[in-house]
């Protein structure tokens, strides 16, 4: 049998997106062992790259990082079983809580999302809670010279240019200065940057050593985004790991 690729991933994925239902599922089961199967291997190669870079990956295994396909639609309007995405998030665990690292992880991490059309890296801390996103936005305010910089280099400027803008309040938050520099920062309700990538570019057979030099551009910002916890601490008390 040949062996499953990125390609065949994206074309079940497309054929899941037609067919989203239990009935077609079941059909082709096979076929979606076979990718998943291939997703985690092709996470363990990510995992391989990434600690290289980023030694505080070192402990996480492709499981801990990969999302279900099932999607949990008890209270949602939206009752299609399966997500028509596989993704992959390595970020480290709060130190010791090793069951929070990978996609339960709170820090900054390189998500990897596969989805034919939309194929995706992410970086930065998304979706924060509200001690969390105000403790980032206090470090941004103390240190903003430091974000400009990492902006400023060429790899940066290559994938990503800024924060994504999703997801923006239309004022700068309460307790903030709106005349700050870089008050669009502060707009933000989540620190993430991200870069489109192609289906062929997924598929093509440097796909994981252009990946690895999109995280290389994305550490930086990790690294900042991240050392709020060391610096704020309490990681239970302050940013919910308690719970």
């Amino acid at each position: 049998m040949p062996q499953t690729t990125i390609k065949d991933i994206l074309s079940f994925l497309s054929d899941l997106s037609r067919h989203n239902d239990r009935e077609w599922f079941q059909a082709n089961k096979a076929r979606y062992d076979a990718c998943r199967k291939r997703f985690e291997a092709l996470t363990q190669e990510y995992l391989n790259e990434l600690q290289a870079i980023d030694p505080t990956l070192a402990d996480l295994q492709p499981k801990q990082c990969i999302w279900r396909i099932y999607r949990d639609v008890r209270f949602s309007a939206d009752k299609r079983p399966y997500k028509e995405w596989f993704g992959t998030f390595p970020a480290a665990a709060a130190p010791g809580k090793p069951n929070t690292g990978g996609k339960h992880s709170m820090r900054g991490g390189y998500y990897l999302h596969l989805q034919p059309g939309h194929c995706m890296f992410a970086g930065g801390i998304w979706c924060p809670n509200p001690d969390l996103l105000r403790a980032l936005r206090n470090e941004i305010v103390a240190n903003y010279d430091e974000v400009e910089q990492i902006m400023a280099q060429p790899s940066w400027r290559r994938y990503f240019g800024d924060f994504d803008t999703e997801w923006m309040l239309k004022k700068v938050p309460a307790g903030f200065d709106a005349d700050f520099i870089h008050a669009d920062w502060l707009k933000r309700k989540a620190y993430t940057f991200s870069t489109a990538l192609t289906d062929e570019q997924v598929c093509a057979p440097d796909f994981m050593k252009r990946l690895i030099d999109i995280c290389r551009a994305a550490k930086p910002m990790n690294d900042f985004l991240n050392y709020t916890f060391e610096e704020y601490g309490e990681f239970e008390s302050h940013f919910g790991y308690d719970k």
